[in-house]
């Protein structure tokens, strides 16, 4: 199993991040860690750590065929479901038909890694008020 706790340890360690927001996701069955640079030098830009609350969520799934690694991609979109409508329109297959909830009360959904070069491209419409824990 993958220990989320050993593997933000390492990022913080090894590449000066910091942890900027970590929850667990029942719905989507994954614990998650977002982590940063501490200076905000690269504003936007994250390292999201995951790890599996169940054997069968997708992320254990994945883990478990794939090994650790980059699993996915993930891009800010100011309208989530109007950038999958766009995927669609351009022939790439989204999984969901409505975005889910994602990290921080965001709205996501994916492109099919079939149709991205074998990574799973997420598309993140923040929240439009910061949600606190």
């Amino acid at each position: 199993m993958f220990d989320l706790d050993e593997a933000i340890d390492f990022h913080c360690r090894t590449f000066g991040l910091v942890v900027t927001h970590r929850e667990d996701n029942v719905e989507q069955g994954v614990s998650e860690a977002m982590l940063a640079p501490p200076d905000g030098s690269a504003e936007g830009a994250a390292v999201q750590l995951l790890a599996p609350l169940r054997p069968d969520s997708p992320i254990g799934a994945f883990l478990e065929r794939s090994g650790p690694g980059l699993q996915q991609l993930a891009y800010r979109v100011d309208d989530v479901e109007a950038a999958a409508a766009a995927l669609r329109q351009a022939g790439v297959r989204v999984l969901y038909e409505r975005s889910r909830r994602g990290t921080a009360g965001s709205l996501i959904n994916f492109a099919h890694p079939k149709d991205t070069g074998g990574v799973l491209v997420e598309l993140v419409q923040p929240p439009a008020s910061p949600v606190t824990e």
